[in-house]
């Protein structure tokens, strides 16, 4: 199989289901970030990481090509069945939230990002993972996405800041918290 087709060569791309659209659609945005949150959470399992939330990185990076394989269907046209999200996977997202936060100090502020590469990397994966919530919401306003789908970005940009305050205890970082300056 050849990974290249030239089929979007003049810059347009088909969905799940046949609809061409421009490259720059708000889906094809979408579902392009939820690809580079993907690559990112790759970039967290490579460090050296305790195995449980390699494990738990791993599902995550199945469910994000999931949701994925959701933005990238046309809902009026896929006929294709597509893998399911549901309620269990933001329920797990809790879970492990509610499990690190059961070790973790409490927090009293607003934390700087940083500490180690990791822990930085960990804020960036969070904040793009923000994003493809925010571009998600807003194909939401022009075609309609299934409302799991944005709660578990929701749910997952929370996982990845609760996981930078656990890496910041497991590798013995300081947590800076922000002083406003009033």
């Amino acid at each position: 199989m050849k990974v290249y087709t030239k089929t979007g060569d003049k810059g347009e791309t088909s969905l799940l289901g046949g609809t061409r659209v421009k490259k720059s659609h708000l889906r094809i945005q979408a579902y392009g970030t939820v690809d580079e949150l993907n690559s990112y959470v790759g970039l967290l399992r490579d460090h050296d990481i305790d195995e449980e939330t390699k494990s738990m990185l791993i599902e995550i990076q199945d469910r994000l090509f999931t949701l994925g394989s959701h933005l990238a269907s046309d809902p009026k046209k896929n006929k294709r069945r597509v893998p399911d999200i549901g309620s269990n996977d933001i329920q797990l997202l809790e879970n492990e939230m509610d499990k690190m936060n059961e070790v973790l100090p409490e927090m009293r502020s607003f934390v700087l990002p940083g500490g180690n590469k990791l822990i930085s990397f960990t804020h960036i994966t969070r904040c793009v993972c923000r994003r493809a919530e925010r571009l998600t919401i807003e194909l939401d306003e022009l075609e309609k996405v299934d409302s799991i789908i944005i709660q578990y970005l929701n749910r997952l940009s929370d996982y990845f800041f609760v996981l930078s305050r656990k890496f910041s205890q497991d590798f013995h970082a300081d947590e800076k918290p922000w002083k406003p300056r009033l």
